[in-house]
């Protein structure tokens, strides 16, 4: 989900929900390495209202974005690649998977907050709800999915995952709002909008699965990192 530069009003709700693994995390023998989550968000779309949002595809420029991506040192050790069903995190999650020679699991719980009810909105009426969604998480905004809820299930889906995962580094492609909600639940944080990753999306945070933390917050997919 989008976000302007400005400061967001505060939204709280009750205690963040914390990922759980019902197995322990492994780690390859011999070995200190441990295994990275990364989520990753689809970068500029081609706006068609048209159309329903999630059948929107990448633009040139996202696409561009999205192969620079490939150049972070972090990108070949991903083993495991996690999509949404929407095109746009399906076309994402396609150029890193080509890149690794990986195939993509689509997990369609792992969708953008539902937003049907209104479909596109013009751009700052968009923001204002989006304001709202993420103020008041337990109340549904303009008939939008409730943020609580949004965030009960991208938690929900990647620790399922997780449970399944061994010692592989993963990415997980998606979307600004749920990828959003799922950093405040992995930061121990409540839901507010000032966590929400910069405009444009094409960003990404890295969690420590085994230390369960997060090493850090949003950052552009094509701005390289040192190794």
């Amino acid at each position: 989900m989008p976000s302007r530069s400005s400061r967001w009003p505060r939204g709280r709700v009750g205690r963040p929900r914390a990922i759980e693994f019902r197995q322990p995390v492994h780690f390859q023998a011999g070995t200190s390495i441990v295994p990275i989550l990364y989520y990753v968000t689809h970068p500029q779309v081609q706006i068609d209202a048209a159309i329903p949002v999630p059948e929107w595809g990448l633009s040139d420029v996202g696409r561009a974005r999205a192969v620079a991506m490939l150049d972070q040192p972090w990108v070949g050790a991903v083993r495991r690649i996690v999509s949404s069903g929407e095109r746009k995190a399906i076309e994402t999650a396609e150029i890193l998977a080509s890149h690794r020679r990986l195939a993509v699991e689509v997990r369609e719980r792992t969708h953008e907050n539902d937003r049907s009810a209104t479909g596109f909105l013009p751009p700052p009426e968009f923001e204002a709800v989006a304001d709202q969604f993420f103020a008041h998480p337990r109340e549904s905004i303009r008939r939008w999915e409730r943020a609580i809820d949004a965030q009960n299930r991208i938690v929900s889906e990647v620790a399922v995952v997780l449970d399944g995962n061994d010692a592989d580094d993963i990415a997980f492609v998606g979307h600004g709002g749920v990828g959003t909600l799922l950093l405040l639940s992995l930061s121990g944080r409540e839901i507010s909008r000032e966590a929400d990753q910069p405009a444009g999306g094409g960003n990404y945070f890295a969690y420590d699965i085994g230390a369960r933390r997060v090493i850090h917050g949003w950052r552009p997919i094509d701005r390289l990192e040192q190794p």
